[in-house]
């Protein structure tokens, strides 16, 4: 049988072409670069000194224990491995307010797949709130908002000049918004500057949001790389205490080394143990009609590791490690050069480097160091053998 042709366009001719992502093609150019002392930090993974991105031990010893004992690879659910959802609760939101009948939470493809969900469920509402997120961010942020259906609206985070938050620009620019908003916030290492919000702007922040009527949305995708698991997640959970409502959405990508498994969970803080009723079977059926069911590999070894005392306290010694090296390297670029000095205070794998888009093409183009023309590095590239190179040529290109 004969297939006729439509007359007329194809249904895809109209689809506009998309711009290239500007991470991926500096990926592509990396990888194409011959020279044997390149340097890549443009690429958001962790990394040893030796530059690889390594499963840690504990991950291992998961999984070891997964293909020994696992007995079946049927369907667990929408709402995936409860179990991984509850344990890492009481890491990411503390025991207290884990067992708060007002919170509910699901696994998620990744802390991106938490994101999403939470857009649709905060779309879902019907209030058509505002998400406001403050400059700069993650470039997905606004993206995966906007794919459903929200408005997005900035305020300023970040000023360059002093290299720190500008945190009063930043509530000047809330009074923009209205009752029932969503703010979205970085719940520690921020990316892309590297900065924090301290303790007492948290505790500033509170009182505005609930006078105000806001709903916090707290990224929290880097637990444990900044000053450690508690401290990471101790001005998260102040406003979590203060606000009625609010939700969090965490990944396992960075502090369990688990990018490819997209291991992450969403939760959401009702304003009532009965309200989280229908919270949560919102978030089932949105869940059910994005993915059906999230990966199961990387959130059963999050378990396993959470449920094993031994295994906990190796990804924790594990996880001090990793913090450790990336901090010497921030005291090591902080050093050498005065307009590099806060780098040494900032937090996480990210800096947000006083360089402009020509600059940081020269970097890729005369030096082999691969970076964005954002200026955004991650920390992590370098090693002790990289950092002097790195600065040195950074140096031709900084002010002051």
């Amino acid at each position: 049988m004969n297939a006729t042709a439509a007359s007329g366009p194809g249904m895809f001719t109209a689809l506009p072409r998309q711009p290239a992502d500007a991470l991926l093609a500096v990926i592509g150019m990396h990888r194409a670069d011959p020279r044997l002392d390149k340097i890549d930090v443009g690429v958001g993974v962790y990394r040893d000194e030796t530059g690889a991105t390594p499963v840690m031990r504990s991950v291992k010893a998961a999984e070891r224990r997964l293909l020994a004992e696992q007995d079946s690879k049927s369907y667990l659910g929408a709402e995936g491995d409860q179990r991984f959802t509850d344990l890492l609760a009481s890491i990411a939101l503390g025991s207290e307010r884990a067992d708060d009948p007002r919170v509910t939470g699901i696994q998620t493809p990744g802390g991106t797949g938490a994101l999403r969900l939470a857009a649709e469920l905060i779309a879902r509402t019907g209030r058509s709130p505002t998400v406001w997120v403050g400059t700069p961010t993650w470039p997905n942020h606004a993206p995966i908002f906007q794919a459903a259906g929200l408005t997005v609206r900035t305020t300023p985070y970040f000023d360059v000049v002093s290299a720190d938050i500008d945190f009063d620009a930043m509530i000047d620019g809330l009074a923009q918004a209205k009752d029932g908003d969503v703010v979205l916030l970085h719940g520690c290492c921020h990316n892309p500057t590297g900065t924090t919000l301290s303790a007492d702007q948290w505790r500033i922040l509170a009182p505005i949001m609930v006078t105000r009527g806001l709903i916090p949305l707290i990224d929290l995708a880097y637990q444990g790389l900044g000053q450690g698991l508690e401290e990471d997640a101790a001005g998260a959970r102040s406003l979590l205490a203060a606000v009625p409502e609010a939700l969090i959405a965490y990944s396992c990508d960075k502090n369990f080394a688990l990018y490819r498994e997209r291991v992450g969970a969403l939760w959401v803080q009702s304003s009532s143990a009965a309200v989280a009723v229908p919270v949560r079977e919102n978030l089932l059926a949105l869940a059910r009609s994005l993915w059906s069911m999230p990966p199961d590999h990387g959130a059963a070894v999050v378990r396993l590791i959470l449920e094993d005392e031994l295994l906990t306290n190796d990804w924790c010694l594990e996880l001090s490690g990793m913090r450790r090296r990336i901090n010497d390297l921030r005291l090591l670029l902080g050093a050498v050069h005065p307009a590099l000095a806060p780098i040494a205070h900032q937090e996480g794998l990210f800096a947000l480097l006083p360089i402009t888009p020509d600059d940081a093409a020269a970097l890729r183009t005369d030096h082999g160091i691969y970076l964005p023309n954002s200026g955004r590095i991650n920390v992590a590239g370098l090693n002790h053998g990289t950092v002097g190179r790195f600065a040195d040529a950074l140096a031709l290109y900084l002010k002051g």
